[in-house]
């Protein structure tokens, strides 16, 4: 009996042994699921502009905000007319070095990646694309005068013949448009091989500025999906296997919970600076903060906020597709203006000036890239508020000019006082408030009003508009 006790003595320890085992492994399932259930969201970042400085910087910087927070992915809701080469090609250059997959979404519906933003497409991991959304016209755009090379066939000049395959595109202009044409060519068909996307079709929207619809996009393999919105997205592209530099990823997207991650102030702000319009006005505020500042100087605060207007306009025009020739014609039609108040032109400067900053501003920034043109109502409304600032400031000056003198030795000239009295031969006389020494070659008096006909240093030379009574008095004699 004893040793039955003690042989089953120790079951009940061995019992809390297993009890504590089996709450330890629950309990780590559970961390397990809770770790699962906060695990970082899909990163989405959303560019609904033209591809410039800006959207390069937040998509550069958003792709290694998702790199930090271990992001199972970055979608890139993209909505743009296209835009400036460098941006492009800097957004292109973050999405293939990412280690975090991206999948570039053209929404919402309606939306397009033009020009800059095919290419974009084409570099994803993941190409999608909402309903009633296009791609294409991927031709690129040189920055120059008008009608130089580089622009974009006319509807009357010969064009492929997309009816026949073999047919060649039409020949560009001249040999540097030829130049960029290939090397875009090759570029978009590069990015098109690494992904295993249509090459053939990436070279039309280059070299004939082709385009198609997400449905045409998806059936010429084009593009991997269309989608509806983001989640149909993460439940569509759930199980694939994508390629970055260090090796496959298959995705596990299905029902994972997504974030958006707007600009911040820098962004913001560089995007409201680097906008074509924007960047005129503060061209202007600067010019004319310092012109004021220089013909008026004093506190300071129109230098001030010129020489600051002046630099961030110079930064914007550094980093966007500016045409020297219109900046050179805004600067001489500001120039213009300002010497149509010194020069008595009878306008003919003025209205130069005027013309010159109109047509300035026209080739200021190229037209022709999507989304950096200068609106026409911004550009007539500057030329007409600068030519009425200069009349304005003209009229003010020349009525300015035409006024008495009112101060210092010409204001004398033609001042009447009068006689105050005789003191050892010296006349006195109150002019303007005080007390004069006067010489004069008529007789004067005391109460005697005169008017000064001259000034030789303190003395004052003055003729009599009167006599009162018999006494008279003589000033001295010069």
């Amino acid at each position: 009996m004893l040793y039955s006790i003690m042989m089953h003595q120790p079951l009940p320890k061995r019992r809390r042994f297993a009890a504590w085992a089996r709450a330890l492994t629950v309990a780590t399932f559970l961390g397990l699921a809770a770790l699962a259930g906060h695990a970082a969201p899909v990163l989405v970042l959303e560019v609904h502009e033209a591809i410039g400085p800006a959207s390069a910087d937040y998509l550069v910087r958003g792709i290694a905000k998702a790199r930090q927070a271990q992001a199972p992915l970055v979608v890139i809701s993209l909505d743009t007319p296209g835009g400036l080469d460098a941006s492009m090609r800097q957004i292109v250059q973050a999405i293939l070095a990412s280690p975090v997959p991206v999948a570039v979404y053209v929404s919402p519906e309606g939306a397009r990646a033009a020009s800059a933003g095919t290419y974009i497409l084409y570099a994803a991991h993941i190409a999608a694309m909402a309903p009633a959304t296009t791609l294409g016209a991927a031709t690129p755009v040189p920055i120059g005068l008008p009608g130089g090379g580089g622009r974009e066939a006319k509807p009357d000049q010969p064009k492929a013949d997309e009816s026949k395959p073999g047919t060649p595109a039409a020949a560009p202009a001249d040999a540097m448009t030829a130049k960029q044409v290939n090397d875009a060519s090759a570029f978009i068909r590069g990015l098109a091989q690494q992904r295993g996307r249509n090459a053939e079709w990436a070279e039309r929207a280059v070299r004939e500025a082709a385009s198609l619809t997400a449905s045409e996009a998806l059936r010429d393999h084009v593009i991997d999906l269309v989608a509806r919105d983001v989640p149909d997205l993460l439940a569509q592209i759930d199980g694939r296997t994508v390629r970055l530099q260090a090796a496959d990823v298959k995705l596990a997207t299905r029902g994972l919970a997504f974030e958006a991650l707007p600009p911040d102030w820098r962004q913001s702000l560089l995007s409201v600076i680097t906008n074509p319009g924007f960047a005129l006005i503060l061209m202007m505020i600067g010019i004319y903060g310092l012109m004021f500042e220089f013909a008026s100087p004093g506190i300071g605060v129109a230098g001030v906020t010129g020489a600051i207007c002046l630099l961030l306009a110079l930064f914007a025009l550094q980093m966007l597709p500016v045409n020297y020739a219109g900046l050179a014609l805004i600067l001489l039609g500001m120039a213009l203006l300002v010497a149509e108040l010194l020069t008595p032109s009878f306008g003919v400067l003025g209205v130069g000036g005027v013309i010159a900053f109109i047509a300035g501003g026209l080739l200021l920034f190229d037209r022709d890239i999507p989304g950096f043109g200068v609106p026409l109502p911004l550009i007539f409304g500057l030329a007409a508020g600068s030519a009425a600032l200069v009349l304005l400031g003209g009229g003010m000056a020349l009525r300015a000019r035409r006024r008495p003198v009112v101060s210092g030795r010409e204001q004398m000239i033609g001042a009447t006082g009068e006689v105050l009295a005789l003191d050892d031969d010296i006349v006195w006389a109150l002019v303007h408030g005080e007390r004069w020494k006067v010489h004069s070659a008529d007789v004067l008096a005391p109460g005697q009003r005169v008017r000064v006909v001259a000034l030789h240093g303190l003395v004052l030379e003055v003729r009599a508009e009167g006599v009162i009574g018999d006494s008279t008095l003589k000033g001295p004699s010069s």
